[in-house]
């Protein structure tokens, strides 16, 4: 294979199933001290065009980089927050624009790797495929909109997860306990 790799800038976040948005804002905001930055209530599953309501919710870290969760109430079981349970991920690796987006598409897909996207998320656009141990890796690349589209969704935060703590109380009551309160 000829020609230079682009380069892999860092991570962009890195994505795990939650149980709770609210309960997962209150520990790494309040305890953990990050900057929740984003609530992104999202209606279908952005790689099959599905039903399958989910919010998003990301955490800015010290080096602008975050950790986003997943509450996907619908597809949620007990079984997918035990402790001994592996969590539900995909690593995100940030490249410096599309076009080195695209340079690693067309390498993967050179080595046969089959890679789905891009994807446009609105403030980022990105590029998925596997492992060969089955892990879900991502390209991402910020749009040029992103730090304003993070703004926005910012602001509306509080609303957002207010709304969706509401809309999913019921659905969640019926597949999981609710959390054990900590001593105090």
């Amino acid at each position: 294979m000829s020609g230079s790799t682009p380069a892999i800038h860092g991570i962009h976040h890195s994505a795990f199933r939650c149980r709770d948005a609210d309960e997962t804002l209150r520990f790494y905001r309040d305890v953990l001290g990050l900057k929740p930055r984003a609530a992104l209530r999202i209606p279908d599953d952005p790689l099959t065009g599905e039903a399958h309501p989910y919010l998003h919710l990301f955490f800015e870290m010290g080096d602008g980089n975050f950790i986003a969760f997943f509450d996907a109430p619908s597809s949620a079981t007990a079984d997918h927050f035990r402790p001994d349970h592996p969590f539900d991920l995909h690593y995100a690796m940030e490249v410096a624009d599309q076009a080195e987006m695209m340079a690693f598409k067309a390498r993967l897909e050179a080595h046969g790797i089959e890679v789905m996207g891009p994807l446009d998320h609105g403030f980022i656009h990105s590029i998925y495929f596997y492992d060969p141990n089955g892990l879900m890796l991502e390209f991402t690349c910020r749009d040029a909109g992103h730090e304003a589209a993070l703004v926005e969704a910012e602001a509306e935060l509080d609303s957002v997860l207010a709304e969706w703590t509401r809309d999913t109380a019921a659905e969640k009551r019926r597949f999981m306990p609710p959390p054990a309160q900590a001593a105090e």
